[in-house]
């Protein structure tokens, strides 16, 4: 864990309740385990969170983290500063804990975006005498702006998955004659060795036409000479999940590839430079696919400009055409135009960023140059 994670965990929690008093909430159930470890630091499979949203300075006296016994060394180290219940049915004690504290805990939400009916019904019978009110994406809302640790581990996962792709190339791990599976497994291994503790997500590597799928899945299929090679992969660092694609080519280029290159690296660019604090999210989806638009490759720019990234790797906001909202400083974003051309071949370019006043902050540091292998 990063160091000063603890605070802010805490800073976290108080931010928090100042949206359950707007919201006119006595208490959260907080039971999405990304948003219990948001909360927490807590890493495990099983937990719940009951955070009381009194603004005295007994709210975390009356903030309690509950997970079962497997984790109950685990939830020391972890959540060293929250009272804790071991409960194997853990949302459940905690609605029990609310129930036979109503007075304190009247109303309190519950993440409907993940809670079951049946699991509702549940909740509902232990928190007797307390109102469950629907609470969906509170938590989410806080999450949307990435603090300084959450910025560092974030950097430390987009290094991660840099120096594995420099040591791949240095090392001829992309040549004539591998297969797309063999050059996933060696990048994820390298990621590894650079300090994650995963990939972000199923490796893509594309090559040839498969360059032309967006979400291609590698393959067996051998890498040829003359192919683009489309790479997109990230690093996973304390949780946190880096985000880049970059196209390379076996061989020298043909001019198709090399005009196809260069208009999205314009596509890219101008959406980078269209990230700023206050922008609407579908103006910097527009500043992108218009490049895209005017080249007459529209039909062919098949997705979103971008998403927020960072405990998910696909999380508010949405940089697309059906994106809603403005840009905040703090918010980490990938910027990841594309052309593809079905049967021939595709380009992708992406790039994590954080929003900042004044120029973007660049998380994926690799060229952005055409790479010919």
């Amino acid at each position: 864990m990063l160091p000063g994670m603890p605070e802010s965990h805490a800073l976290r929690r108080v931010a928090l309740r100042e949206l359950l008093r707007d919201a006119n909430l006595d208490a959260l159930l907080v039971t999405d385990l990304l948003n219990v470890r948001y909360l927490t630091g807590f890493t495990g499979s099983n937990a719940a969170l009951l955070v009381h949203g009194s603004d005295s300075a007994g709210a975390e006296d009356r903030t309690v983290f509950c997970t079962d016994g497997r984790y109950l060394t685990q939830a020391g180290e972890q959540v060293p500063d929250l009272n804790r219940v071991i409960e194997r049915a853990s949302a459940a004690a905690l609605a029990a804990k609310a129930g036979a504290e109503a007075a304190a805990y009247r109303r309190t939400g519950f993440e409907s975006q993940t809670v079951t009916v049946d699991g509702l019904g549940s909740l509902t019978s232990a928190a007797e005498g307390v109102e469950l009110v629907r609470a969906p994406g509170l938590v989410e809302q806080l999450r949307l702006i990435k603090d300084d640790s959450e910025v560092e581990a974030l950097r430390m996962a987009c290094a991660a998955a840099d120096r594995a792709l420099a040591e791949l190339l240095a090392n001829d791990g992309l040549r004539v004659g591998r297969t797309e599976i063999d050059v996933a497994r060696d990048l994820e291994n390298r990621m590894r060795d650079n300090g994650a503790s995963g990939p972000s997500f199923e490796t893509i590597v594309a090559s040839g036409a498969n360059s032309a799928v967006p979400h291609h899945r590698p393959t067996a299929k051998a890498l040829r000479a003359g192919d683009l090679v489309k790479i997109d992969f990230g690093a996973l660092v304390d949780g946190y999940h880096s985000d880049m694609t970059r196209t390379m080519v076996l061989g020298s280029p043909a001019d198709w590839q090399q005009e196809l290159y260069e208009l999205v690296r314009s596509s890219q660019a101008a959406g980078r430079a269209a990230v700023a604090v206050g922008a609407e999210v579908r103006a910097v989806d527009a500043a992108a696919r218009g490049v895209i638009e005017a080249a007459g490759h529209g039909e062919h720019f098949l997705h979103g400009l971008g998403h927020g990234v960072g405990l998910e790797i696909h999380e508010a906001p949405s940089l697309s055409k059906a994106g809603a909202g403005r840009l905040i400083a703090g918010m980490a974003v990938t910027v990841e135009p594309g052309v593809y051309l079905s049967g021939q071949g595709g380009v992708r370019i992406e790039d994590t960023l954080v929003v900042r006043d004044g120029e973007p902050e660049l998380l994926t540091l690799t060229t952005k140059e055409l790479v010919v292998v």
